[in-house]
């Protein structure tokens, strides 16, 4: 059973906070996520970071301005999820609307792997392209890159990954991570980096007088597909990514978007005009995953693309018919792994490695993150690749960065990891299928050696309880035009109930009807079937519940215990 507290909030920020004029509900949020004034809270696109920030990016402009004044070939290779998507994406509509000749490649992850190998560079060749302009990827394609530069054709990386020891000998790299580079928030995503590019090619044109006699374009009506990049790739939400996402969401909810992201609220039955990062997250990504999960991620561009409203909804349907696929293999794939994890004792396991032959290489990642979850351990899940591969996937907990983990186990294990990447709480690896024992035996070593007991405990950290006035379905909705998120996490508060009434939905979510003294609430488990104690303490969200044009607060329960 997991433990419920409460966070900390230092009262000194909530003072000052509810004395510049936010509501007391809010202050006390923020301060307990660690803002400490208001302009912290800032949204405005002039709060941005400035471009110039990045290192690299004088030099990446220029680049970009000369291929474009001369005519020559653009060539986008894009990473197959969805912020690689909404990246190549942005990169193709941007420097479209500058003029550009660009066209895009995106690898297909069951043939070709991740990233700028020398195998893409070949495929990439076929089209004479003479720059490669990676997104989402790059910053570990040593070889990729210098195919690339045997064959006479200029590389830009843009990326945000962890570097490794080594740097590709690109023409330039843009990386808010790569050593030497300043920029304050190193918590862009892929799609962040390259509408960060974007910017700075656009000031570059600028200067040169490109827009003499052409419209300026405005990149800002890309941002929604920032938000949904930056959100989806479960990046921390720093300062400057909630600016990305709040005016990205705001152009969303004014309707102001790309046909696909229309069409793909549509197929997941979910309302533009009040969007969230929660719908960003878990409605629209999803469907764009499952393209690049099942089958190839061109789809998914494709509809991102899409000028057409008919066409966007054509594609987006077939998306959400890949997304419900999708999920059907992830359920088969659970029953297997419950059936594992029943025989592993996760109160001496410090890190979960599994693998099952029959296992589906675009779904590992969702079942390790599920595994995750449920069992609060970094999780590991492998499916086969190719000759004698496999290829893994992680998934990570606070305060254990996996792949610093699996840096640290390639130093103790020299010939154990044939590749590796990612960052703190995601990663992918090869191994060799006969080194899997081995693997999952160093992998657990490792996790008990960095994670002391305190970061493998579980617990269910919340924002304590509301009064009873902020208990309220003004208040949910003010919560919900918030922008929460990985590192800023939405709000979760807790407190004691009388269960008056429970019933269980479909066989899996558990209806309650709670009461604390004279107050009474609606509230639900999903995905949950066990019978709530009489009494209780939950863990709980305020939402707004829409029924038949009628609105009405709900308490969504996360978690609960005995009273």
């Amino acid at each position: 059973m997991q433990r419920i507290q409460a966070r900390a909030v230092p009262n000194t920020a909530v003072t000052q906070l509810t004395n510049s004029g936010l509501p007391p509900l809010l202050a006390r949020l923020y301060a307990a996520r660690g803002v400490t004034r208001k302009n912290e809270l800032d949204y405005a696109l002039d709060a941005l970071i400035p471009p110039t920030a990045l290192s690299g990016m004088q030099a990446a402009a220029h680049m970009l301005a000369d291929a474009i004044a001369m005519h020559a070939k653009i060539l986008i290779v894009a990473d197959y999820d969805c912020d690689g998507a909404t990246a190549c994406a942005l990169g193709i509509r941007a420097l479209r609307s500058f003029g550009a000749t660009v066209e895009y490649l995106v690898p297909n992850r069951f043939q070709f792997g991740y990233g700028l190998t020398p195998a893409i560079v070949e495929l990439a060749a076929q089209r004479k392209p003479d720059v490669l302009v990676t997104v989402d990827n790059g910053i570990a394609s040593m070889e990729g890159v210098t195919a690339a530069r045997e064959l006479g054709i200029k590389t830009l990386i843009t990326d945000h990954h962890l570097a490794g020891g080594e740097l590709p000998d690109a023409d330039v790299i843009i990386n808010p991570n790569q050593p030497g580079c300043n920029f304050p928030s190193k918590d862009l995503a892929g799609v962040g980096v390259i509408f960060y590019t974007m910017l700075g090619l656009r000031a570059e044109l600028r200067q040169r007088g490109h827009f003499a006699q052409r419209p300026e374009p405005r990149l800002a009506d890309l941002l929604d597909l920032v938000a949904l990049g930056t959100v989806a790739d479960v990046v921390p939400l720093d300062h400057n990514n909630r600016i990305l996402v709040h005016q990205g969401l705001a152009r969303i909810r004014a309707g102001r978007m790309q046909p696909g992201i229309r069409a793909l609220f549509a197929a997941a039955s979910r309302d533009p005009a009040r969007a969230t990062t929660f719908d960003l997250g878990f409605g629209i990504g999803p469907r764009l995953n499952a393209a690049g999960r099942l089958t190839d991620m061109s789809l998914g561009i494709e509809c991102l693309l899409c000028d057409k409203p008919e066409d966007a909804v054509r594609m987006a349907r077939e998306l959400d018919q890949l997304n419900r696929e999708r999920r059907h293999i992830e359920g088969d794939m659970q029953l297997r792994a419950d059936e594992m994890l029943a025989s592993i004792d996760t109160g001496r396991a410090a890190g979960i490695a599994l693998f099952d032959p029959e296992w589906h290489q675009g779904v590992i990642g969702i079942l390790a993150g599920r595994i995750k979850e449920h069992r609060h351990r970094p999780v590991v899940a492998f499916a086969r690749s190719n000759e004698g591969l496999l290829k893994g996937s992680g998934r990570s907990i606070p305060g254990l960065h996996l792949r610093d983990a699996l840096d640290l186990l390639s130093k103790r294990e020299p010939d154990l990891l044939r590749t590796f990447g990612g960052h703190a709480m995601a990663a992918g690896l090869t191994i060799a299928e006969s080194d899997f024992p081995r693997f999952a035996a160093a992998f657990d070593r490792i996790v008990t050696q960095l994670a002391g007991p305190e970061i493998l405990k579980q617990t269910t950290e919340t924002d304590g309880s509301l009064s009873t006035q902020e208990m309220s379905l003004e208040a949910a909705r003010m919560l919900e035009n918030e922008i929460w998120g990985q590192g800023f996490p939405a709000p979760l508060f807790s407190d004691c109930f009388e269960v008056e009434s429970q019933r269980l939905l479909k066989d899996q979510h558990v209806k309650l009807t709670l009461r604390r003294g004279t107050e009474r609430f609606e509230a639900i488990r999903f995905r949950h079937s066990d019978p709530a104690p009489e009494r209780l303490t939950a863990a709980f969200q305020l939402a707004v519940n829409e029924y038949r044009g009628n609105a009405s607060l709900q308490l969504l329960i996360d978690d609960w215990e005995a009273a």
